[in-house]
């Protein structure tokens, strides 16, 4: 092995950064240490938004987003952040705890709405950070990752509290909905309390609506499909309002928005319904972009607008059922140039729209290449709030707050990424390792037809040359194959993608394909 290759597999297998990259991030005041006020933090993420769904990541977008790309014209727009995962769950389960999500229980899929709590009460997440930290906390939205109902045998009793809900994870309150908007049972939960249970069942096939279907089941008296994006938005507008005068004395606020949209249920309302002159779909991104500009305005009436750090991303690539097909042949590709979509392993799975905005803080108009990962999120409130890295909690995060204030990188070099089926890719500088034979996803060839025709077990992609991950360089790049599947054995057992101490994973992690084997060091 030549000396150049020998560095470049310690550098990876140890999972080490550039010194300037780490000098970088220590040399960032946080607002904390240089003595000025604490931000309020609003994130929000979208459900199934495409990387090109959105003019900040895709100046040939056919949908029109104007208050989003407003919001990108006073913040920074990042080209290059990724979801831990390309689907639900798990990329939520990463977002809240800075931990990549194969690490814990779900080694793949997504939960139901009748799923128990995923992450345990004493997993550090978002919500304890910004509690330690003495915000005052919230959750809205999709919630996705489990909680646990009362049965009476098989059937829920919904007058009776929920348990294990977001207020174990360091949520002072919360206004939710179990799973994703087809998911039932269709009622609110408000921090442990159902509102109104269900007085009805009901449900949409896919063959009645092609957008608008949902899954039958129990659905309360006041939950109604079609309004339940405004009524979000409403919620958190309200909240808003009413946490400004303690976000003025020195108490500030962190929300957790989750959206529904643009995940099935499609469901535009009036002035958006066939206001894109596309689809369904683009409407319904153009109804969030609205409700987005909405929220942005409440923010700015309660007078917290110079004080107020806003995060708007998305959970994963853009859903089939948006109808691809139709989009593209009138010019608009939700995954941009990249190739895939949701579930799927390749850029167009994970690879997300990601826009900061904090007046005075962030330079109007920025765009950054900076590699990211939502897990990153937690890192970055870390930093911004002034408190030390803990062995737990982030573990797969880098502080962002360099990039906030005009670095080229956080420090990260790699980046691990997950499908739905389970396959792991790990990506270092502009090269990318994928664990799979096909995209790992739904996007052709799945895994078990891609195996069939003999396709190799791994793909290895240059992204710089070739970002649609058309030519598999596998073959031709053996010692690149073998420094990143070393590099993603290290980060898959040392707990951890980032310095210090090694800590377990809640499972053992299988990531290597049939018929791979580790290469020796």
């Amino acid at each position: 092995m030549t000396g150049l290759i020998q560095t470049l597999c310690l550098t990876a297998t140890l999972g080490l950064t550039s010194a300037p990259g780490l000098a970088t991030s220590r040399a960032v005041q946080s607002p904390q240490q240089s003595g000025e006020e604490r931000p309020n933090v609003i994130v929000v993420m979208a459900d199934d938004l495409g990387f090109g769904d959105v003019s900040p990541t895709n100046a040939d977008c056919k949908i029109a987003t104007p208050h989003l790309q407003e919001m990108a014209d006073q913040g920074l727009t990042f080209y290059d952040a990724h979801t831990p995962s390309s689907v639900c769950t798990p990329t939520r389960y990463g977002l809240l705890t800075g931990r990549y999500n194969w690490r814990s229980r779900l080694a793949k899929g997504v939960l139901s709405g009748t799923s128990k709590h995923l992450i345990p009460a004493d997993r550090p997440t978002l919500g304890h950070l910004m509690k330690g930290a003495g915000y005052h906390t919230s959750m809205i939205g999709k919630w996705h990752l489990g909680w646990d109902w009362h049965k009476d045998g098989k059937e829920i009793d919904f007058t009776k509290p929920v348990k294990n809900g977001p207020s174990i994870n360091g949520f002072d309150q919360y206004y939710a909905h179990c799973g994703s908007l087809d998911m039932p049972p269709y009622v609110w939960v408000d921090t442990g309390r159902v509102t109104a249970v269900p007085d009805r069942t009901e449900g949409v096939t896919s063959k009645e609506d092609r957008y608008g279907w949902y899954r039958k089941g129990p659905i309360g008296a006041d939950f109604h499909i079609d309004d339940v994006l405004p009524h979000l938005f409403n919620k958190s507008m309200e909240h808003v309002t009413a946490r400004a005068e303690e976000a003025k004395a020195g108490k500030p606020f962190f929300l957790y928005l989750a959206l529904p949209a643009p995940h099935t249920p499609i469901v535009p309302v009036p002035p958006f319904k066939g206001a894109s002159k596309l689809n369904p779909y683009a409407d319904f991104v153009m109804q969030v972009d609205h409700h987005m500009g909405e929220l942005m305005e409440a923010v700015k009436e309660a007078g917290l607008d110079d004080n107020t750090l806003v995060i708007f991303t998305s959970d994963n690539g853009c859903s089939p059922q948006a109808n691809f097909e139709l989009l593209q042949g009138k010019g608009h590709f939700s995954s941009g140039v990249y190739r895939g979509h949701k579930a799927d392993i390749y850029e167009g799975g994970h690879r997300v729209p990601f826009v900061a905005r904090w007046p005075g803080k962030i330079k109007p108009g920025g765009k950054t290449d900076a590699l990211a990962c939502l897990t990153d999120v937690y890192a970055t409130l870390e930093a911004i709030t002034g408190q030390e890295r803990k062995p737990l909690g982030g573990e797969d995060g880098y502080s962002l707050l360099p990039v906030f204030n005009g670095e080229d990188t956080s420090g990260r070099n790699a980046l691990v990424s997950h499908s739905i089926g389970g396959s792991f890719a790990i990506r270092q500088g502009e090269w990318k390792l994928c664990l799979s034979a096909g995209s790992g996803g739904w996007s052709a060839p799945r895994e078990p037809a891609a195996k069939e025709q003999g396709l190799p077990p791994m793909q290895l992609f240059n992204l710089t040359e070739d970002p649609a991950e058309t030519n598999n360089l596998a073959d031709e790049q053996p010692e690149k194959v073998k420094a990143l599947l070393l590099l993603l054995d290290k980060q898959v057992r040392n707990g951890r993608c980032t310095p210090g101490s090694e800590v377990e994973n809640d499972r053992k992690v299988d990531y290597l394909p049939k018929g791979v084997t580790l290469p020796a060091k």
